[in-house]
């Protein structure tokens, strides 16, 4: 199959006109080789991630399927740590999209001043651009439009489904005694529509039991074993 993106965790392979695969690694974003979701840089590898991170986004990609939540997700092959999906265009270069349920990460970097580190916030969406060498921005729904990233239309409908497949997460990590703090997730057009793309993973997501953080590998154990 011929590589059409190599990525900081994982590598993306075409398949045909439609369908591509994702071939997931054991590297993790993260700073001095301390995991971090929020980063934009490789900080280290964790034997076993790649898998984690199939089992993990089969998981939570069937569950968001079968309730009719707009996605890529075509199937998942565990123990190649590989996933079929189908092809979406990016908004721009790609945009990430966090939604907060606590103030921490860079959230409170920004805006400690207002605000005490680790304090509930209503459910709340923002959208970053991905510019490593800008260490991705943060960016308006107007600036959106402005650059001709997405519609202001197509703004509102990410931010909705966003919100929706962020209470799916959070209300099965709290079925298992884990809280939800913040998730980062990737959207692009497929088919014409604005759906969920990308993985669902340890990875991309705070968890925390009680004060404990809940590594990545951890949590999958915890959300699957």
């Amino acid at each position: 199959m011929n590589k059409i993106y190599t990525g900081k965790t994982k590598d993306v392979f075409e398949i045909d006109d439609k369908n591509v695969l994702l071939k997931f690694k054991d590297d993790v974003t993260g700073k001095d080789g301390v995991f971090d979701p929020g980063e934009n840089q490789v900080g280290l590898q964790i034997e076993g991630a790649g898998r984690s991170a199939v089992a993990m986004t089969k998981f939570f990609y069937e569950k968001l399927n079968a309730m009719g939540l707009n996605t890529h997700f075509v199937s998942a092959d565990v123990d190649k740590n590989e996933a079929v999906v189908r092809k979406a265009k990016v908004f721009g270069k790609g945009v990430e999209v966090i939604v907060r349920y606590r103030a921490v990460g860079s959230f409170i970097r920004r805006y400690g001043e207002y605000i005490e580190s680790g304090t509930v916030i209503p459910p709340y969406v923002e959208v970053t651009l991905k510019d490593d060498d800008r260490n991705d921005p943060l960016i308006t729904k107007d600036a959106l439009a402005i650059l001709n990233i997405m519609t202001e239309a197509e703004y509102e409908e990410l931010a909705k489904l966003a919100l929706e497949i962020g209470e799916v997460v959070k209300a099965e990590l709290a079925k298992k005694d884990l809280e939800l703090y913040d998730i980062k997730f990737e959207f692009g057009m497929v088919d014409g529509k604005v759906a969920l793309i990308d993985e669902i993973s340890g990875g991309n997501m705070r968890a925390y039991k009680g004060d404990e953080y809940i590594e990545p590998l951890k949590l999958e154990k915890i959300m699957l074993g």
